[in-house]
């Protein structure tokens, strides 16, 4: 299974450039709002007409500018889980489902597959329901059956979870995950959520601006994200504003007033540095120097505090320590550390 995508797209200023590979699995479009995710999704389901490149599937051209190729969405065998599902209302659950087989004539086969998605996404008992009258899981479920009746080579997934409450959203979470392990092709989830794409995916690709910024294993990424916006899009709260390199293994960071020893070597052209809410320690020696606190935030298992570094330059924010326990503002220490393993190196 594979799919490649290397196309250009211009609607009005923005122009989205997206090139990568996909090679089975769960692949995540990470990206903030407006930053050419969902707009690669419909390029890919023939929504929207790229104006230049090609899009492969399984060695089946899509889309090819310079050959004039241009399969229509209902030839491309690539199945498009819309963010608000797209259900028919008038419709009931059976009726919603076989629309994905609407061309399919022979009556036996359409209520042999629709007991095949009814059974596997757990509808049993639903099928004459209405929209309306479905869970927002259910309906999420009913508009994934009427995809997979149709058998498709890709899944496309559009902010699968947005619009559900956070409970909700972590149990499909986890009953999503499981299906999407059986299904035998290529799946393309588009989140803004980093913990979303850290569980559902296995590889994750930074979308800014209209720019795929390279597909990497999901874990890698988050260990080392290796740009600035891929470091707030996989949850980076501390990001210095510009970082120099002073050794092959240190960093000076004049807005904050310090210089880090790294674990990663620090090459030419560092832009910025980045740590981790979580990373900063009282009782590491490692990069640790005098802190003042200037604020806290209490949430059910750990306080966020904000802080500054005693060299800290007026111009540059509060810093974040996450630190475990609701009385996290109690005995406050006046130095903070930071494993060289955890900064970030920018570029």
């Amino acid at each position: 299974m594979s799919l490649t995508v290397d196309i250009h797209k211009q609607l009005g200023r923005f122009s989205l450039d997206a090139s990568f590979r996909a090679d089975g699995g769960t692949l995540g479009l990470l990206g903030a709002s407006g930053s050419g995710k969902s707009l690669t999704l419909k390029c890919i389901a023939g929504i929207e007409r790229p104006d230049r490149g090609k899009i492969l599937l399984n060695g089946v051209t899509l889309f090819d500018s310079e050959r004039w190729i241009n399969l229509p969405p209902q030839k491309r065998r690539v199945g498009y889980l819309f963010q608000n599902y797209a259900l028919f209302p008038n419709m009931t659950v059976r009726q919603n489902i076989l629309c994905g087989i609407r061309w399919e004539r022979d009556r036996a086969r359409r209520a042999a597959e629709l007991r095949r998605v009814v059974e596997l996404l757990h509808l049993q008992g639903l099928e004459e329901q209405r929209p309306d009258q479905l869970s927002g899981g259910q309906q999420q479920r009913t508009a994934l059956a009427r995809i997979l009746v149709s058998r498709p080579e890709l899944l496309m997934l559009d902010e699968p979870f947005s619009a559900l409450d956070e409970h909700l959203r972590d149990q499909l979470q986890i009953q999503m995950k499981k299906l999407l392990d059986t299904f035998d092709g290529d799946i393309l989830l588009v989140t803004h959520n980093h913990d979303e794409a850290y569980h559902m995916c296995e590889k994750a690709a930074v979308v800014d601006g209209g720019r795929i910024l390279g597909v990497r294993e999901t874990e890698l990424l988050f260990l080392d994200p290796g740009s600035v916006p891929a470091a707030r899009l996989t949850g980076c709260r501390n990001i210095s504003s510009a970082a120099r390199r002073v050794g092959a293994y240190e960093v000076e960071i004049p807005g904050w007033g310090i210089r880090l020893a790294t674990a990663r070597p620090v090459k030419e052209g560092v832009r910025a540095v980045g740590v981790r809410a979580g990373a900063f320690s009282h009782t590491c020696p490692e990069n640790r120097f005098p802190v003042s606190f200037t604020g806290h935030m209490e949430l059910p298992f750990e306080t966020q505090m904000c802080f500054r570094y005693e060299g800290q330059a007026e111009t540059e924010g509060e810093l974040w320590w996450s630190r475990p326990g609701r009385d996290g503002k109690k005995g406050l220490p006046q130095e903070l550390g930071v494993p060289r393993e955890d900064v970030l190196l920018l570029y």
